[in-house]
């Protein structure tokens, strides 16, 4: 295994599926006191976590899961662009180990290596994912680490091109859930368990309904 010179946490092994996906309140309050909703069941928390940032609380959310996913013991943090690459960044610092994003390609440029179309649900139409060759290898026990989990494309994306290289999912975690967009199912059904910080259930009267 890589390392680059930080001080690991030993492996915490003990963590139920409740606890995996416990909420995680600093974001929970944030996302109920703040999201608006757009078309399309969009919910906007982007003043704080894909377009503008926040580095103390990214760098909090980002330690939680790389918390939730130190005993699944992996290699490395796989992540897709752009919004990935913040929480997936911190969460591999916490873990010690790198990282690597998926690249974005229009969907008609020839791929170098590993990859796979998938659509957009927030902007519409399609991308290429693409991941470099060299940066997955055989064997490699892989996390995902994502913004949001919604419909579970992109992670089910993410997930066959690791298992093409003869790597090995271990689990895949997420800032926020949209529970009502059943992405879990989707990943849990190619065997990858999931971990959310916080799970957003439905949306009312354009309003988010967390998860307790």
């Amino acid at each position: 295994m890589l390392t680059f010179g930080f001080v690991r946490k030993p492996p915490n092994m003990t963590l139920s599926s409740a606890a995996l996906n416990a909420p995680f309140q600093p974001l929970v309050k944030r996302i109920h006191d703040e999201a608006t909703i757009a078309a399309n069941d969009i919910i906007k928390i982007d003043h704080f976590l894909n377009h503008r940032i926040e580095p103390a609380f990214m760098t909090a959310m980002g330690e939680e899961i790389g918390d939730r996913l130190q005993g699944f013991e992996p290699e490395l943090v796989l992540t897709a662009e752009a919004s990935g690459i913040a929480p997936g960044l911190v969460a591999a610092i916490a873990l010690d180990v790198p990282m690597v994003y998926a690249k974005k390609y229009a969907p008609q440029i020839e791929p170098p290596a590993y990859s796979r179309i998938v659509p957009s649900p927030t902007k519409g139409g399609e991308t290429r994912l693409v991941i470099g060759q060299k940066y997955l290898w055989e064997g490699a026990r892989v996390v995902l680490v994502d913004d949001i989990l919604s419909n579970g494309r992109t992670g089910a994306a993410l997930v066959e091109m690791v298992r093409e290289a003869g790597a090995e999912v271990l689990a895949a975690a997420f800032i926020m859930e949209k529970a009502f967009k059943h992405g879990r199912a989707e990943l849990e059904a190619m065997g990858v368990p999931v971990i959310a910080l916080a799970r957003v259930m439905a949306i009312e009267n354009g309003h988010v309904v967390m998860a307790d």
